[in-house]
């Protein structure tokens, strides 16, 4: 028999970050994220991070108190359970661009992880040896996750300020960063630190000439690098394969070029674009639950579907992979702002996976430094080693998740708003999915 759950907390916390622009608008100073801790009646605790929202707070709150008394190693029942009373929450889908409006995939998220945690503490075992086809790769490879950085000396905002670390990433990664020079210096950095072998530019910011002149600068510097752009959709189908042709032989894959346009979906635009530009494709914004897969598989618009388990579920991340493998396609995943909790959920799921794998999005270069575990996950030579410990993996410092959830409250915001910052920069500037947000 396995034991029991005999408490769940729900706990808002906070980071810091930098002025981070994309298609958006710009990240605020802070970022917030919500962490469950599931105890049991044999005093093993389970973690668990996701994206934070007032309504996901509530339906947390909500619902808890029916996974007291639940066995641990019921997790299918009670995630069915789950769905089926709160999944008509989520029907109205994901939401604009980089925007998830969605609440129940991500609060039964958070149970179903710290609930694999548990179980594979109780078995002493991973949890990648729980979940998908088990454990098939002992590293996962991370990219480089690079952004145009606002100057925050135009907000009176609190951003963070590196400027006296003994980091040079650390110390550089508040700096505005907006040329080519300024991107590179930041990929060298952040290279030397973590060991990247491949990079992604957020794009969506400035004009694509600018964005591609910036791509080729990296292409430059790592010639051997796998290296992508990520306009969130913004561009129209013409102005994707005008970039095409100025980065074919550059990029590896380009991720959501474009999207949908004059009544045509997505997914059909991407199709149409992958089949006129012979670049590969990557999204999280076309295919983000079952029936948008199927379309995307039918209509062969994806080659890289980037399957986040915050946002499909860990067990959903791993059905994705499976239809990579059936079908040829391979697999990887989104990333927002995130603690380390995160980061190692992400990497027992691509140390899961069945398909070929990308360099898997993060983050966490841009959080590095605000734990909220006693040993958080270390990404080295660009990739982190699956640990040997049972669950996760990882024991919560009580301290630390202590002093995040009072900057939460400290903060007194659960929603992302990329808006407000970009007041400072632009009078009036409000968000159009259709133009890069420094283009006004």
């Amino acid at each position: 028999m396995t034991p029991n759950v005999t408490e769940v907390e729900i706990i808002p916390v906070a980071g810091y970050d930098s002025m981070l622009l994309n298609l958006s608008g710009a990240h605020a100073p802070v970022f917030t994220r919500t962490v469950v801790v599931m105890h049991d009646e044999s005093g093993a605790c389970g973690i668990s991070e996701i994206p934070c929202s007032e309504s996901i707070l509530r339906l947390l709150d909500d619902s808890k108190g029916k996974l007291i008394g639940k066995s641990i190693g019921d997790i299918k029942s009670i995630l069915g359970a789950l769905w089926r009373e709160y999944g008509h929450l989520d029907t109205q889908g994901r939401g604009l661009q980089t925007f998830d409006t969605r609440t129940t995939v991500h609060a039964i998220t958070a149970y179903e992880a710290a609930l694999f945690d548990l179980l594979g503490q109780h078995l002493s075992l991973p949890l990648c040896h729980l979940i998908g086809g088990g454990q098939v790769r002992d590293t996962v490879h991370f990219l480089g996750y690079l952004f145009f950085v606002a100057d925050k000396k135009q907000t009176d905002l609190f951003y963070r300020d590196g400027a006296s670390s003994g980091d040079k990433w650390f110390r550089l990664r508040d700096k505005p960063a907006q040329t080519p020079d300024e991107i590179v210096e930041h990929a060298v950095a952040c290279q030397e630190k973590y060991g990247f072998k491949d990079f992604k530019l957020k794009g969506g910011v400035f004009s694509p000439e600018h964005e591609v002149t910036c791509v080729r600068a990296l292409a430059e510097r790592f010639p051997e690098a796998r290296i992508t752009l990520d306009p969130n959709g913004c561009w129209s189908l013409q102005e994707a394969l005008e970039v095409a042709e100025q980065l074919r032989g550059v990029v590896s894959y380009l991720e959501d070029p474009c999207g949908a346009q004059a009544g045509y979906s997505g997914r059909e635009i991407m199709a149409e674009f992958r089949r006129a530009s012979g670049i590969p494709t990557a999204t999280n914004m076309i295919a983000t639950d079952r029936r948008q897969m199927a379309h995307a598989l039918s209509l062969r618009a994806v080659d890289i579907p980037l399957a986040d388990p915050h946002f499909w579920g860990i067990e959903g991340a791993c059905y994705v992979a499976s239809l990579c493998a059936d079908h040829g396609l391979v697999w990887g995943s989104h990333s927002n702002n995130h603690f380390d909790i995160s980061l190692a959920i992400v990497s027992h799921v691509a140390a899961a996976a069945q398909s070929e794998i990308t360099a898997i999005d993060t983050h966490w270069i841009w959080q590095d430094g605000q734990r909220l575990s006693k040993s958080p996950p270390e990404i080295r030579e660009g990739g982190i080693q699956l640990p040997k410990r049972p669950g996760l993996g990882l024991e919560i410092d009580r301290e630390a998740l202590d002093e995040a959830n009072k900057l939460f409250r400290q903060w007194d915001s659960a929603g992302r708003d990329d808006s407000t910052a970009m007041q400072f920069l632009i009078d009036d500037w409000h968000f159009d999915p259709k133009r890069p947000c420094m283009i006004r």
